[in-house]
């Protein structure tokens, strides 16, 4: 898995764990639901902009981790 797919897959998590449709989720970040569709399928490679309005929309802080 790519870090596209992780970054699109971790953001499906989250949106579901919250109990947020991908219409409600495009909503609160400013975006079309088709945009956050592609990018939680790894088929869009979005950029920190658009990666702060998510987090932003999840209620999530943004981080780059050592692992």
């Amino acid at each position: 898995m790519n870090d596209r797919e992780r970054i699109g897959e971790r953001i499906r998590e989250i949106r579901t764990e919250k109990g947020l449709s991908q219409l409600q989720l495009a909503e609160l970040a400013g975006l079309s639901q088709q945009n956050i569709a592609r990018i939680e399928l790894g088929r869009y490679s979005p950029g920190i902009d658009i990666v702060g309005k998510i987090s932003d929309a999840l209620g999530c802080e943004l981080a780059i981790v050592s692992v």
